[in-house]
């Protein structure tokens, strides 16, 4: 097994007194005492969607994980684990900070920051000397949104831009995240470490690679938990096998779970129940915490007081977690209630609003249509109590209004467009906040609306297939139920875009800026449809409501500069990108499309400039790879064109544009069975009415009669 050198050398006089604390432990003449050791690294591990019973150490047979199991019975594996939101930001925000929903007020991913005002990990143990680190897979985890405070280092490179859409996963590759927290873990010196680290796999949609695709092809979420996890050895083989010389503490949590069809829920945001809300916890540090089980239910705002107080060190004031130290060494505790919601859908479509506590074995779910379930005897929650217990009932709706009474829902920010692009792939964004009721009814209970979740799950598959015409078909009858759901507008927008129906898709995107009117995503995709349809002052026009407030939104002026690009103005053009790339200057996109101009004027020694700066950005930027690209073929430099596209094509296979370039270039240089693959891809993807005469240039070269 490989191993790399330990990088957690310390001064000769701490190393020694480190060992008299770890003596004591192991001589078990301190059962049942607090074990506290300062200086420790901190390894958290996230690994994103991951319901507890999908793991070995829980009680799966065939989970595939290895590595989790492993740490899981060398340490203090917590039985019962609950987070308290079913998305990614704002259960992150919890677990990193000890706090609610209710407290830190980030209720849903999009538009929302986590507060300046408040620590966490990262804040506290970088103010005790730590190195710190982290690295994540997802956009939806980007540092835009609050979590980067107190990191030294947050490494968010995921997937380049050209990989995000409506229906694309921005992630990085697990392997990928893994492999760059391992370099940054092997350059410590002195200082003590603290690293995250997030991985993705999980999350929908669940495409396992290979060889997990074949060996779970009947549960591709389950091939996908069993590549997270082996994405995780180099990690953490090196930490089990040295643990007890490293003096690292590694905790291993998720920040929710995953339908997987359970009461109608393919994947997570909607509700609340223990498919979507029980997540793994362990806790692994050799020396201080022995094996053990903890049946206690316990909480994802328990793990920063756990991680403080196990270092020795005093945890910022009115944390609503508590140390699960007292629990992890064998004593016992009074259970501590659990607050849990799920909003996305009310923030984004306008659905009820659901908000819900567990005390003992009861929860309860308040809803338009309540809920009650004994968990210890009907842990599926397949019997609601409600109607049956009204003492019950109005015990536990007593108790959750009074934890909510400080409610703090965070301010909402306008994201841009890239940035909603982004989270819709994850189906968490509907391109605007949805305006709250007075009260909602039967008819808004997610219940009765769990339809329209699945239903957006078959577009998203239906247009990844390139079965562009069944998912427009979907949409619409999405849309005749419930037309005032932004989010199928921007769907429907982007389908018919592939189809190339330009004109249906600016009615779609009209559709959706006429319910979001103030929202800058959905007037930026309105806008760029409109440029590309070459309709540039309509676009202009539709942005002019949000393009001279004081700070305008980046995408609404990058619109706005392709849209006089278009009417024959490149410098006014440039100046709006250069306005753009200062309000946003680790953007690529506005270097690409600035190049893209330049590459309109001729400008090609610019051009390549500004694309060269985006790669510096964003290596995985696509546009950027076909851009220099283009600049190669016309400087009469064919192979090294040849290049660049064949990158592009790797970064984005389903940009028609540069399969058409590469494809006719190789055909040009005699290397037409090198050309056919590119050519046959072209013909797959390109929209036929948009392409009408390339298409048929194509398929007479490549003898193709459809």
């Amino acid at each position: 097994m490989r191993r790399f050198f330990s990088p957690f050398a310390l001064a000769l006089a701490a190393i020694l007194g480190l060992a008299v604390v770890f003596a004591r432990v192991r001589s078990g003449k301190t059962e049942g005492r607090l074990p506290r050791a300062s200086g420790l690294d901190v390894v958290v591990v996230s690994v994103d969607t991951l319901r507890a019973d999908a793991v070995g150490a829980y009680g799966r047979a065939d989970a595939g994980t290895p590595w989790i199991d492993r740490l899981a019975h060398e340490g203090v594996r917590f039985a019962t684990v609950r987070a308290h939101n079913v998305v990614t930001l704002p259960s992150h925000a919890s677990l990193l900070s000890g706090l609610l929903p209710l407290t830190h007020g980030i209720r849903d991913n999009p538009g929302f920051r986590f507060p300046k005002s408040l620590d966490t990990l990262a804040t506290v143990l970088g103010a005790h000397g730590y190195r710190t680190g982290a690295f994540v897979s997802a956009f939806v985890l980007d540092s835009r949104f609050g979590l980067d405070r107190g990191f030294e280092l947050y490494d968010d490179r995921v997937a380049g831009a050209e990989r995000r859409s409506a229906f694309a996963v921005p992630e990085r590759p697990g392997p990928e995240t893994v492999a760059a927290a391992v370099r940054w873990l092997e350059a410590a010196g002195d200082r003590p470490s603290f690293l995250f680290v997030h991985i993705y796999e999980p999350h929908s949609p669940h495409q396992p690679r290979e060889p997990f695709a074949t060996r779970f092809r009947d549960s591709p979420y389950q091939g996908e938990v069993a590549a997270a996890d082996a994405a995780l050895e180099p990690l953490l083989g090196p930490l089990l096998d040295a643990n007890r010389r490293r003096r690292a503490l590694v905790v291993l949590a998720s920040d929710h779970g995953e339908g997987l069809g359970e009461h109608g829920e393919e994947t997570h945001g909607v509700f609340g129940y223990e498919a979507t809300l029980r997540v793994p916890l362990v806790l692994h540090a050799p020396g201080l915490l022995g094996p053990r089980v903890v049946t206690d239910p316990v909480r994802l705002v328990d793990v920063m007081p756990t991680v403080l107080d196990l270092l020795g060190l005093e945890a910022p004031r009115a944390l609503d977690g508590r140390s699960l130290l007292p629990l992890a060494v064998g004593r016992r505790s009074s259970p501590a209630e659990t607050y849990f919601e799920a909003l996305s859908a009310s923030l984004d479509r306008g659905w009820a609003p659901l908000h819900g506590i567990v005390v003992d074995s009861l929860k309860y779910v308040d809803l338009p249509i309540p809920e009650l379930y004994d968990l210890e005897r009907d842990p599926a929650e397949m019997t609601n109590l409600a109607a049956g217990r009204p003492d019950d009932l109005e015990r536990l709706g007593a108790r959750l209004r009074r934890l909510r009474a400080g409610d703090r829902v965070g301010p909402r920010v306008a994201e841009d467009k890239a940035a909603v692009e982004r989270l819709r792939a994850l189906g968490y964004v509907s391109g605007g906040g949805a305006p709250a009721k007075e009260k909602y009814g039967p008819a808004d209970d997610p219940k009765q609306l769990i339809g329209l979740e699945r239903r957006e799950a078959e577009i998203l598959r239906r247009f990844q297939e390139g079965d562009y015409d069944g998912a427009r078909a979907l949409c619409r009858q999405s849309l005749a139920e419930r037309p005032d759901m932004a989010l199928t507008w921007t769907q429907l927008a982007s389908v018919e875009r592939a189809r190339g129906a330009l004109g249906e898709a600016v009615e779609a995107a009209r559709r959706a800026a006429a319910l979001r009117p103030e929202d800058p995503a959905t007037l930026a995709l309105l806008g760029g449809l409109l440029v590309e349809a070459g309709r540039p002052d309509e676009a202009r026009r539709a942005l002019a409501p949000l393009r001279e407030v004081a700070e305008p939104d980046p995408d609404v002026l990058i619109s706005e500069g392709m849209a006089l690009a278009r009417l024959g103005r490149p410098a006014d053009a440039l100046a709006v990108f250069d306005r753009a790339r200062r309000l946003d200057p680790g953007n690529p996109d506005v270097l690409v499309d600035a190049g893209t101009v330049h590459l309109m004027t001729g400008a090609l020694d610019r051009a390549a400039e500004a694309f060269a700066a985006a790669l510096e950005l964003d290596p995985a930027a696509a546009r950027a790879h076909n851009g220099l690209g283009v600049i190669a073929a016309r400087a009469g430099r064919p192979a090294e064109a040849v290049s660049r596209w064949r990158r592009a094509v790797e970064l984005d296979p389903r940009d028609y544009q540069t399969l058409f370039n590469l494809g006719v270039t190789l055909r040009g240089l005699g290397r037409v069975a090198e050309a056919r693959p590119y050519l046959e891809a072209y013909l797959r993807v390109a929209p036929s009415q948009l392409e009408q005469a390339d298409v048929a240039r194509v398929r007479a070269w490549l003898g193709d009669s459809r």
